[in-house]
């Protein structure tokens, strides 16, 4: 049996609307697709997050998402809409990809690491405050696996010093937290459509702005500075160059794919989370992590995660790469992530780990992620949960 890591959804009216785009001749950005694709990240994060109490007052009805080329250029706008500028620092875990990082570097800031938490591996909310200096600009919790981290305390520690929050919820849509919507239980919250995510358009993501005066900054950012977002409004009879700004608007394909998977978000997500249960109580059900053998993912009770991925933690760093040998010569396609930045050559340039490195490097050196997709089929998790098996019990003898 051939069990890739990932395979990309291809689901739905996809290719019916890609083909309408074809013959539209309208292919730039802000389009019919990209304005319906915006309005779906309103419906569920924004306008959840009014329903379930984080929004309030005008902020509630200003809140809006906006489509973007890719996840980190929507970190890129964050970061630029956050005025980071030369001198200032960032705090942000150390255990997630390098665009979370890159974003603010970019903007001339040095980035502050802390540790993570070894049962959820998102950031340790009880360390930020330790790092905090007179420097500090913005706080950037990434829920990693689509397991939302502690917002309430980091929202607090956030506005005791006067704080931007960026939420990096790259692998976190539709992902809750005391029933409200990750991306928008903050100042900024970004989204991946990468293709090795839920919900994908190739290369693709999306920024979520809490505030109206943000929202007319982003749209010129990703109009190249411009104002031509105003102009199509009928705002104002021209547009001209009023700031710095980018290409960050992707073509109207990309979100009519996009769109086609939206329509079936539900059921995506059912998929995943079933598979998700099958690896759960099928490598429970032999034992290791009971003997501490393996370790198993840890969903805290007031968080809903969205079945992004799964996940197990050797013993060591050596016996991770044996398991991953393994399950490779058994057809498997898992992988291992990431190299936490810190020790990375850029985080060493770029930043500085703040405290203790007690789990970070340890508990990355552990993990490894099984194949996880929409349509993963019950019987090639069983024969995926059956080579780990194989694998112990040799090991064992």
């Amino acid at each position: 049996m051939k069990i890739p890591f990932n395979r990309p959804p291809v689901v739905g009216k996809s290719s019916e609307y890609m083909a309408e785009v074809l013959a539209s001749r309208r292919h730039s950005g802000d389009g019919k697709y990209a304005r319906m694709c915006a309005e779906w990240i309103e419906g569920v994060v924004c306008r959840g997050s009014v329903q379930a109490g984080t929004m309030q007052g005008h902020v509630a009805s200003e809140a809006s998402a906006l489509m973007t080329t890719s996840g980190s250029h929507a970190l890129d706008m964050a970061a630029w809409l956050c005025g980071i500028e030369p001198g200032d620092e960032v705090i942000m875990p150390s255990y997630t990809f390098s665009s979370t990082a890159n974003a603010f570097v970019g903007r001339g800031a040095t980035i502050v690491f802390v540790d993570v938490r070894p049962d959820t591996m998102n950031m340790d909310e009880g360390l930020i405050e330790a790092a905090i200096t007179p420097k500090t600009k913005a706080i950037v919790p990434v829920h990693y696996a689509g397991v939302p981290c502690d917002m309430d305390e980091i929202n607090r520690i956030a506005r005791a010093h006067g704080l931007k929050v960026v939420e990096d919820a790259a692998q976190a849509v539709l992902s809750t937290y005391k029933g409200m919507p990750c991306g928008g239980l903050s100042d900024f919250g970004c989204f991946s459509f990468h293709e090795t995510k839920n919900f994908s358009m190739g290369e693709g993501g999306a920024l979520v702005v809490r505030r109206k005066e943000d929202r007319e900054r982003a749209e010129i950012i990703r109009e190249k500075g411009t104002n031509r977002s105003k102009f199509f409004r009928g705002e104002v009879d021209k547009y001209t160059w009023v700031e710095w700004g980018s290409s960050y608007l992707p073509s109207e394909f990309l979100c009519a794919h996009l769109w086609g998977q939206f329509e079936m978000a539900g059921e995506i997500v059912r998929d995943r989370l079933a598979s998700w249960h099958l690896y759960y109580d099928g490598l429970r059900g032999l034992g290791l992590d009971g003997e501490g053998v393996i370790d198993l993912p840890y969903i805290p009770e007031n968080c809903k995660h969205n079945g992004h991925l799964f996940y197990v933690k050797a013993k060591d760093a050596c016996e991770r790469d044996a398991l991953l040998a393994w399950l490779k010569q058994e057809g498997i396609g898992a992988v291992f992530h990431y190299v936490p930045l810190h020790s990375a050559p850029a985080g060493q340039k770029y930043g500085r780990f703040c405290g203790e490195d007690r789990y970070t490097t340890k508990e990355s050196e552990r993990l490894l992620r099984l194949p996880m997709f929409y349509g993963l089929k019950e019987d090639e998790i069983a024969y995926i949960v059956g080579k780990v098996k194989e694998f112990y019990a040799g090991d064992k003898e």
